[in-house]
């Protein structure tokens, strides 16, 4: 099994395991679908409201496979059709970590940079090292990497296919946080998710929205969306709920409606 959906996981978080270290979990085509798969699973249980994706000790993901792409066409990448596996990750409606421990190279940073945080150990590695073997990112890392850390901190990774350790890329905003050991990754990523967990759902899904979608837009036009996905939530029984509850200082009964 190449992506494993792990037990381990506290209430309200599914946790995938990339699982391939023969080959340090370079992406394939099979781990590709598989992902797809889980995410879809995880995205119809209503009892998940956010997930972990890691790999192991050595590594998230070194990249890609290359025996996959070596000699192919540009026809026979596009049949492939990776952009639509990929897409599962991006379009993924609920809250995703990813914890990574060793390389997080090529397309495994590029589905680092797809979650909407990063935990890292200080042993964690992060490239973009297509320029290497003569391409350059194709499922979204340039794009996402300059919005993350800007122009210049980019353009030095992607022209120089140089790593980068986890202190350094958490200093330059690649990182949401840094765990004190590489030991505690998963466990530090584990307790983020399931604090998210713990919030309305609705809420969450929301804010992940209005994030991504507001990126890109014009500040006016940002504001607009957010001033009514702000709105729309009030017609949410959690919102009714966690209001009056702040208000007569008690714990509130999350439904996720």
């Amino acid at each position: 099994m190449t992506v494993q959906r792990c037990s381990d996981a506290p209430g309200g978080v599914a946790l995938l395991r990339l699982a391939r270290p023969e080959a340090r979990n370079a992406l394939d085509l099979a781990m590709r679908e598989a992902l797809a798969e889980h995410l879809e699973a995880v995205e119809a249980d209503r009892a998940v409201r956010a997930t972990v994706i890691t790999g192991d000790a050595k590594a998230f993901a070194a990249g890609a496979d290359l025996k996959m792409i070596a000699g192919a066409s540009p026809m026979d990448v596009r049949r492939l059709n990776l952009h639509r596996l990929w897409r599962r990750v991006a379009d993924h409606p609920k809250p995703l970590v990813a914890a990574v421990n060793g390389y997080a190279y090529g397309a495994g940073c590029e589905l680092a940079l797809m979650c909407d945080l990063i935990v890292a150990g200080p042993g964690s590695r992060f490239a973009l090292p297509e320029i290497k073997v003569g391409i350059m990112p194709g499922a979204g890392g340039s794009q996402r990497l300059v919005r993350a850390v800007g122009k210049h901190r980019a353009m030095r990774l992607l022209l120089t296919g140089e790593a980068i350790d986890g202190p350094t890329a958490e200093r330059w905003g690649l990182v949401s946080q840094l765990s004190g050991t590489d030991e505690a990754v998963l466990d530090t990523a584990l307790q983020l998710a399931a604090t998210i967990a713990e919030r309305p759902p609705l809420a969450a899904s929301m804010i992940k929205e209005t994030i991504l979608e507001g990126a890109d837009l014009p500040l006016d036009a940002a504001l607009a969306l957010e001033r009514k996905s702000n709105q729309l939530l009030f017609d949410t029984a959690d919102q009714k709920e966690c209001m009056a509850a702040f208000l007569e200082k008690r714990t509130p009964r999350i439904r996720g409606a």
